[in-house]
């Protein structure tokens, strides 16, 4: 059974059990993914030992931008696989390498017992979890974008930063389960090994799920056209678009990632806040993140997608550097906590509309890779260097260099949201 698009009916009980199904699935994927960012100050010393608590976080978020550089392979193989045989099939694809990639981890001896085959197995894992995140972007986005109805687009495709979140969420959950009934020492002994065997059981279960997924009438139609998705047909047919999903998407994945995941270094190492307060903080912080992606996804479908992207990009270019100065000093947990969801709220201009955006601008023979391969090499460049870039400025005595290098580049993504049509009034999904 496949569910059109575009149907301007009430919603299903089907169509809503396939978004349910998918949202659930991209849910496990990025808990596996921000496993890792979670539980890096436990197990960095495992892999990488040495005397300066700084150069350990450097060498794992090493791997861990190495990892995102594996996304645009991911984003570029499963794209094409996933716009030939199915969204599902691509979603049922990304994450068997999930899961593979996550129980490696977990079962990987530290440094002392191997040596360098450690780091060396570490990055495997990674790598594997890295193409199996860079299909997922795509597959969920064009998934999500073409199951849900014309009028409801924007508010069912944002459900992918939820589930995005609710991932990362779910890993600091279980980071915070552990430093309440752990001991310090047992984290960095062994007990950071437990969230991996988790990701991977979790993946076990939802590759059975995706599997009973309804496919789109979008690809279905595609598939009788005789055209086919691949790299050289989107750089020949689609390179304004391409080059459109880079620049818009290099600012909003650079602002979340030093927003999230960087942030929880940032309230330890700089603000001075201890780790559990420091994951207690960031992870309110994406609760409300998170409740504010469906509302930013349902006003888009009002408003447009435009105007919500160049609030970010303004907000974001007047902001980010007095966010970060004025948490530099800050002490008290609840002001650290009301500063940092304010920057997240801002980036949820981008965030909540970002996979429905992309989709809306290729038609459905080659959505997939279209969505995927530009948004995981901006993701790759961008997004999975952050971390690394701001503990370089941090080490090499500059930190407030990373502020400016943030603003400059929403300012990039600004002028992109500001010369871009309106997707949501030019959509190539109402044209399958």
């Amino acid at each position: 059974m496949t569910m059109h698009s575009d149907t301007p009916a009430p919603l299903t009980r089907e169509r809503l059990r396939s978004i349910l199904g998918g949202s659930a699935g991209n849910l496990v994927e990025w808990y596996d993914w921000y496993a890792y960012a979670a539980f890096t100050l436990y197990f960095a010393p495992r892999f990488f030992p040495g005397d300066d608590p700084t150069v350990e976080l450097l060498q794992a978020a090493a791997v861990f931008a190495l990892g995102f550089f594996m996304r645009p392979i991911g984003g570029w193989l499963m794209g094409v696989y996933s716009d030939r045989h199915g969204r599902k099939a691509g979603l049922t694809l990304s994450v068997t390498l999930m899961c593979a990639g996550s129980l490696l981890i977990a079962v990987t001896p530290s440094y002392a017992s191997i040596g360098v085959a450690a780091p060396a197995l570490l990055l495997t894992a990674r790598l594997m979890q890295g193409l199996s995140v860079g299909g997922e972007y795509g597959a969920s986005a064009t998934y999500l974008s073409e199951i849900a109805g014309r009028n409801r687009r924007g508010f069912f495709a944002s459900f992918q930063y939820v589930t995005l979140i609710g991932g990362q969420l779910l890993a600091l959950g279980v980071l915070l389960a552990l430093q309440a009934t752990m001991s310090e020492a047992a984290l960095e002994a062994w007990g950071w090994r437990i969230p991996f065997a988790i990701g991977g059981v979790l993946a076990v279960s939802v590759f059975w799920l995706r599997r009973g997924l309804l496919e789109t009438e979008s690809f279905e139609n595609a598939r009788t056209a005789d055209r086919r998705s691949g790299l050289w047909a989107l750089c020949r047919e689609h390179p304004r678009e391409s080059l459109t999903v880079l620049a818009l998407t290099a600012g909003g994945t650079l602002a979340f990632y030093a927003y999230s995941i960087y942030m929880q270094k940032f309230l330890v190492n700089t603000s001075g806040f201890d780790r559990e307060t420091a994951s207690a903080i960031n992870a309110a912080s994406l609760f409300g993140f998170m409740l504010l992606q469906p509302l930013v996804g349902a006003l888009s479908d009002r408003v447009g997608r435009k105007p919500l992207m160049v609030g970010f990009g303004v907000l974001g270019v007047a902001f980010t550097y007095p966010i970060f100065t004025t948490l530099e000093d800050v002490r008290d947990p609840w002001t650290a906590f009301a500063i940092c969801f304010g920057a997240l709220a801002i980036v949820s201009g981008y965030s909540a509309i970002s996979g429905v955006v992309k989709a809306e601008m290729y038609p459905a023979h080659i959505r997939t890779l279209g969505v995927a391969l530009p948004y995981a090499l901006a993701n790759a460049v961008f997004g999975g260097t952050a971390e690394y870039i701001a503990l370089w400025f941090k080490n090499a005595g500059i930190e407030r260099g990373f502020y400016w290098y943030v603003t400059a580049m929403i300012g990039v993504s600004l002028v992109t949201y500001l010369r871009m049509r309106d997707t949501r009034r030019h959509s190539l999904i109402l044209e399958d």
